[in-house]
């Protein structure tokens, strides 16, 4: 059953065509060309939308932009202006073109794995618009979208109901199936607008589907783990580096297991644990799983007993008992003398 998010009461339903617009609305940050028909007081130029989504024109208040369309901030512009006496009451006295869309902020919260305020639609110097080729007008920002956000927010967990997800704009909601674009088959996406909301609703229950990287989950996740009898001092010492440490989304514990190098070896290794240590994303409680390794690779239902990693999860694997009294005994061989570990050993087989 589709349980609606309480986040939407006393909200109204909206229609596709009022949020997924060919162009997105303009939003704080945002690089606007205006041309003023006559100009001259040399008003014309580039301007920037403020962080409080507000433009500043000499001679006129600051004009709210954010939300705007191009249109209707030239509109506004214009009655401002002829107010002011600054352009005359032409039809085209004043026009906005947008040269660069900035990055916006946008709000994640329900089945995710980061829900809190994410920053979507960043760009780095080598990517502005207009810096190299000149003075341009448009833009398509495709990392300003509802998709974008939610992979920010650290992707949709396994449990997530991606075919209701909801925008929250204004005093309004809209309800979009990313369906599609979870599976790879395609689907229309709404670009966002400064201060617009995302809510994904949980289904409850576990999505295999979902635990594979995609357009709404992050491509990697990241691993503790330990792999040591001894302490190390370095990741090097341990045989474990950036790579096995970050695995790709998707991952199982046995695949995890040989990156960190807890399979095979000698006979004397050969009934070495594993343990992992995970968090329940619904309650938030930890969950502690412990495997055979040598059991875990010979299953024929490898699957039913082989978990998929979570992002934030830990691994440790316990070496045999066989190795850990050779570690015993390597260790007190070396406080004392040769001897010693073969008075232990009698000891211990009496």
């Amino acid at each position: 059953m589709v349980q609606q998010p309480g986040e939407i009461a006393g909200l109204r339903p909206a229609v596709w065509s009022e949020m997924e617009d060919s162009a997105a609305p303009l939003a704080p940050g945002d690089r606007l060309r205006i041309d003023l028909l006559g100009d001259a007081d040399g008003l014309s130029g580039i301007y920037v939308i403020g962080s409080d989504g507000r433009l500043s024109v000499a001679g006129i208040p600051p004009v709210d932009a954010s939300g705007q369309s191009e249109t209707g901030l030239a509109a506004l512009l214009r009655e401002r202006l002829v107010a002011a006496q600054i352009v005359r009451p032409l039809r085209n006295a004043v026009t906005v073109s947008l040269v660069e869309s900035g990055g916006i902020a946008a709000a994640v919260s329900g089945a995710v794995f980061q829900p809190g305020a994410v920053r979507v639609g960043e760009r780095s110097a080598e990517t502005r618009v207009g810096l190299k080729e000149g003075m341009v007008r448009g833009d398509d920002n495709a990392s300003r979208t509802v998709g974008a956000a939610i992979r920010n927010a650290g992707g949709v967990r396994p449990d997530a109901d991606v075919a209701h997800v909801y925008l929250l704009r204004g005093g309004a909601y809209l309800a979009l199936d990313l369906s599609g674009l979870a599976s790879g088959a395609g689907t229309s996406d709404v670009m966002l607008t400064s201060g617009d909301r995302i809510v994904v609703p949980s289904r409850n229950c576990f999505d295999e589907t979902l635990v594979r990287p995609g357009p709404l989950t992050a491509p990697g996740i990241r691993v503790y783990m330990s792999n040591l009898t001894r302490g190390a001092n370095n990741n090097a010492g341990a045989a474990i580096g950036k790579e096995s440490t970050s695995l790709p989304y998707g991952t199982r514990l046995l695949q995890a297991l040989v990156s960190m190098n807890c399979v095979g070896g000698s006979y004397m290794t050969s009934d070495r644990r594993a343990v992992l240590i995970s968090r329940n994303p619904l309650n938030g409680q930890s969950i502690v799983v412990e495997r055979d390794v040598e059991k875990l690779i010979r299953m024929a239902s490898r699957d039913d007993a082989n978990p998929y990693l979570m992002p934030g999860d830990a691994i440790a694997c316990y070496d045999s008992r066989w190795t850990n009294l050779s570690e015993a005994l390597g260790m007190v061989s070396n406080l004392v003398n040769t001897a010693t570990p073969a008075i232990i050993v009698s000891q211990v087989g009496k």
